[in-house]
């Protein structure tokens, strides 16, 4: 099934520079926050930057956001993995409350559940558990699951090759952590398994599903401005791009065809649509602007680059106030002419 799928793979995650990006990811995130002796959890599924699944929290339900965001799973085989997120959500979430945020609490074989309220030593301070779990395709190299764990911002330990890795930040409450983890065989065996066999078979299975959807092309639309001036006698140039998909875009400040070096690009931003937004900026002495001109490519313009050039706005508005007042004059005489006619005709 991964060959079948190679073209589509190259069609949807083609880069700006380098033609083909070597791997696209299926993942989850979690956020998870404890105070007042309760959790808010927040969830989501994300194939590549573009997120397919919700958690909601009150039904502890999965939410698919597309028609295809089932993939090709089957319902038993959809509801066995909800099933999984009830079980963490429930007990797991336990564990790192125990290990980081009480003391005096002991720990035999495995972690076992107890109710957050009844825990000895409560802390006061809020505590916040980041969680990123998931599987990547690599050119070449097949899926490779991954998960990351992050407490209060910070890294603190990861799940490699059927084990738990304490990150060097997490100190001795992570070595203890990964110790009590590896030590349930049965728990990391099927997180491996999660990983390496299910993650990958519903990722081929999404973009299989969603092929017509991830392959959709819109063309962006791009408009020039200048923002703060940098200082005296300079001038920053704006090159606005939005409305486009999928995300991968070029853009350069150009002289000719020699691109400017001092371009700096943002971040590119979603906006409401899906659709992706961004912006190009240039700093340039005022009398070295004339000649600049700001190239866009993408995969929607079939091969045909969307230059703009700086000043054109400028002087196509010129053209059309021109053509407007011109316009005017011609009505303002054509009025004045029926009415000396309409006059003379009716005088006596």
């Amino acid at each position: 099934m991964l060959f079948l799928l190679l073209p589509l793979l190259t069609a949807l995650f083609q880069g700006g520079d380098s033609g083909f990006e070597e791997s696209i990811s299926y993942h989850l995130m979690q956020t998870s926050s404890f105070h007042n002796h309760s959790w808010v959890h927040v969830g989501s599924g994300w194939l590549g930057e573009l997120q397919t699944h919700r958690w909601n929290s009150s039904s502890n339900t999965i939410i698919y956001l597309y028609p295809w965001s089932r993939g090709n799973f089957s319902n038993k085989e959809l509801m066995d993995v909800e099933r999984l997120f009830q079980l963490y959500f429930n007990e797991h979430q336990d564990f790192y409350i125990s290990q980081l945020m009480f003391k005096g609490l002991c720990f035999t074989n495995s972690p076992q559940r107890q109710p957050a309220a009844t825990l000895p030593n409560l802390q006061s301070d809020p505590f916040d558990l980041q969680v990123t779990v998931g599987c990547e395709l690599h050119s070449g190299k097949g899926f490779l699951g991954f998960k990351q764990v992050a407490i209060q911002g910070h890294d603190f330990m990861s799940f490699q090759n059927e084990t738990f890795l304490p990150s060097p930040k997490g100190g001795e409450k992570a070595q203890k952590a990964c110790k009590l983890l590896n030590f349930n065989e049965a728990y990391t065996q099927r997180l491996y398994r999660l990983l390496s066999d299910t993650c990958p078979r519903f990722t081929l299975g999404l973009l299989d599903a969603g092929k017509a959807h991830l392959q959709q092309l819109v063309k962006p639309e791009a408009w020039l401005s200048s923002g703060p001036s940098p200082g005296p006698g300079r001038l920053l140039l704006v090159c606005h791009v939005s409305g486009f998909y999928p995300k991968p875009v070029w853009v350069m400040w150009m002289r000719g065809e020699q691109e400017q070096q001092g371009t700096q690009r943002g971040d590119i931003l979603p906006n409401a649509d899906g659709t992706w937004y961004l912006r190009a900026t240039l700093d340039v002495a005022a009398g070295e602007a004339a000649g600049l001109a700001c190239r866009v490519k993408h995969s929607s313009l079939g091969g045909q680059d969307l230059v703009l050039h700086w000043g054109a706005p400028q002087s196509a508005l010129g053209l059309i106030l021109f053509a407007v007042i011109v316009a005017l004059a011609l009505l303002t005489g054509l009025g004045f002419w029926f009415r000396k006619r309409w006059t003379h005709c009716e005088a006596p």
